[in-house]
This record gives structure tokens, C-alpha cells and sequence, in this order.
């Protein structure tokens, strides 16, 4: 997940239900899936994937993200329909979505989502099942640019094509003992209970350090393939590197250090460049969101 360490350090994050796709990573469609993983470096999942069923975790999202729009909507910060930063997101949004679907057959089935959350947080996620949300922290304090933008929403929907998040929840149930393991996968539990819970370490899941690296090159090559400029990972990470002043240094956190994520997206884009200069280029362009006054959150 994208977000200020200094301002918020909740996860919401994704989590998607097959396993790693990569033919699209390549600068030849006609690369092998192997060949395509060697390209940025991207690695496949983790046995724990499998600890969960990515139908609960979708169900847990889908009941998690719909109690956040309606708090969100009971204190007038959802934002409407109409809302030009909202239109702004869709459109990218439109133009990435494809892609994914291209990596991901399972994606193909999401009911596809994209709100707009009136707060400070600088902060934006994806949810399991394609559950999007951005907070107009992130686009007003960082005045970020349609470029930019389709770079943090690659990054978060990286996170479900690598399903992070639901490898993180299979972690969590490890630890709580096979029997409830089993109990939950053959649906012998509470099943409310089961979605609450779910739906509860999608607060406060975190990712480590190779989890976020991958989600920055896959990050890449979806906004590069939906037309927008992969250099805008440079800038995106120098605002954010300014909104973090004060953070911890990268041994002391499980996220990569701005200096090294953004050294690391500069290696990247030699390889990710082509794709940008192949794809069709969106029409329109978006203004930044201009900062507020007064925001909530």
C-alpha cells in the first residue's frame, strides 16, 4: 500500500485468488512466463496463499469495504459521482483495469470499484475483489498528476495480482492452529465470524520489504501499458520521501527506504520504458486536486 508512514500506518490492502501470472511483464509478448519473472525480478507466491480461500477473502473485503463507504457516506466524505477527482480516478481506472484482467483470469470476475474518500490520510488501496479507494489526502497534499496517480494505483492493484495480502491472512491463520484452519476451509465455523475476522486483518495487515518492491515493478508496467509515463514512480516517491520526513530508516522498517524504492524504479525503467512508448496514450489529461483549507480525517 501507498501511504505516509508518518501520517497513517494502517494497511488496507489486497489480495486476489490465483497465483502469478507474468507473460504480460515482458518486452515480447511472445516471452515465456519464466523469461517475463526474470525481467523485474518478481517472485512467485507463498504456500500460505493456499491457508485461505480467495472467495472468503473476497467476501470479508467486499463486507469490509461497503461498512467504509457507508461511515464514509454518514459523515458526508464520500465523495459523489460528480466529483472531478472521482471522474479523474474512473478514467484511470479504465485504462489499467484491462491489463490486470489480462494477468489475473480470476480478476476478470471482480466487480470493479473506485471511490473517493474525503480525508487527510495520505493514503490509497485496493481491496480483494477490486475494492478501490483513494483519500483526497494523497491527491491534494501531494498534487499529484495523472501520471502519478496511475503509479499508486498500479501499485495497489499489484498487491492482489501478487496476493499479498491473502498470503499474509494464510500467515496469520497458521498461526492459530490447523484445526481452525480446517474448520474455516470446510465451513464448519461461524461464517459471520469468519468474514469479520477476515475482514479485520484487512485493517492491519503489512507487507515486507519484498512485497512492496514487487508491487512497484508490477506497479510499473501497468501504468506504463495504460499509457502513462513509468518516470512518474521517481517523482511520485519524491513527494512521498517529503511527506515522510522523520521516518524510520529502511532497517528499522519493513518497507524499502524512499532513496533505495526510488534507485530501484530507475533500474527498472529501462526495461519498462518500451511498453510506455507502445501503449496508446490516454486523451484526456486531469488537474491536480487543488489542497483545501480544512479536510477530514
Amino acid at each position: 500500500m501507498v501511504h505516509s508512514t508518518s501520517l497513517q500506518r494502517r494497511r488496507l490492502i489486497t489480495a486476489c485468488a490465483c497465483g502469478v501470472p507474468l507473460a504480460w511483464l515482458g518486452i515480447s509478448t511472445r516471452a515465456s512466463a519464466q523469461e517475463c519473472g526474470q525481467i523485474l525480478g518478481v517472485g512467485s507466491r507463498s504456500v500460505f496463499t493456499n491457508a485461505v480461500s480467495a472467495d472468503q477473502v473476497e467476501a470479508a473485503a467486499a463486507q469490509q469495504y461497503l461498512q467504509l463507504k457507508q461511515e464514509a457516506g454518514s459523515k458526508r466524505a464520500l465523495a459523489p459521482n460528480d466529483h472531478p477527482q472521482l471522474a479523474r480516478l474512473r478514467a484511470i481506472g479504465e485504462r489499467i483495469v484491462p491489463i490486470a484482467m489480462e494477468c489475473n483470469p480470476r480478476a476478470r470476475q471482480w466487480k470493479w470499484e473506485f471511490n473517493l474518500i474525503g480525508s487527510n490520510q495520505i493514503n490509497a488501496f485496493c481491496m480483494p475483489g477490486g475494492k478501490i479507494a483513494f483519500y483526497t489526502g494523497i491527491l491534494e497534499n501531494l498534487r499529484l498528476n495523472d501520471d502519478e496517480v496511475a503509479m499508486v494505483m498500479g501499485h495497489e492493484i499489484a498487491h492482489a495480482l501478487q496476493e499479498h495480502a491473502r498470503e499474509q491472512m494464510g500467515k496469520s491463520m497458521a498461526t492459530r492452529g490447523v484445526l481452525e484452519i480446517g474448520a474455516a476451509l470446510l465451513g464448519l465455523g461461524n461464517g459471520a465470524r469468519m468474514l469479520g475476522d477476515l475482514g479485520a486483518q484487512l485493517l492491519s495487515l503489512k507487507f515486507g520489504r519484498d512485497d512492496e518492491t514487487q508491487a512497484d515493478r508490477i506497479g510499473l508496467v501497468l501504468g506504463a501499458r495504460a499509457g502513462y509515463a513509468p518516470k512518474a514512480g521517481i517523482t511520485l516517491w519524491e513527494k512521498m520521501s517529503a511527506a515522510n520526513k522523520g521516518a524510520p530508516p529502511q532497517f528499522l522498517s519493513t518497507h524499502p527506504s524512499s532513496p533505495n524504492r526510488i534507485q530501484d524504479i530507475r533500474t527498472a525503467l529501462a526495461k519498462v520504458e518500451p511498453l510506455y512508448e507502445r501503449a496508446p496514450k490516454p486523451a484526456r489529461r486531469f488537474e491536480p486536486a487543488q489542497p483545501r483549507a480544512s479536510k477530514q480525517g
